[in-house]
């Protein structure tokens, strides 16, 4: 999944913690972000106790932007299938 290697900054690492808080599944943000389960698992861990810190990869605006839109697509498509499958259901309830 991701590089073993990698060091991401600071912002990165808190992007990632922040979609978790909003609701998305680790799994989901892992796979959006390109990053393994287990790395997102410790920075949520590392911020729960006030020691998130960001080392040295680059990642861009650009690359920012792509992942906070990846998220809002997933949350959206996840939005949609509840509405759909309500719709179904209130529809065959009514019939």
């Amino acid at each position: 999944m991701g590089n073993p290697r990698a060091r991401y900054t600071l912002e990165f690492k808190v992007e990632a913690v922040r979609m978790v808080r909003n609701g998305q599944s680790q799994a989901a943000v892992a796979k959006i972000l390109g990053i393994s389960t287990q790395t997102l698992n410790s920075w949520l861990k590392a911020d729960e106790a006030g020691k998130l810190a960001g080392a040295g990869k680059l990642v861009s605006a650009e690359q920012m932007e792509i992942a906070r839109l990846r998220a809002e697509n997933a949350n959206l498509r996840m939005e949609r299938d509840i509405l759909g499958k309500a719709t179904a259901y209130f529809a065959k309830r009514s019939a």
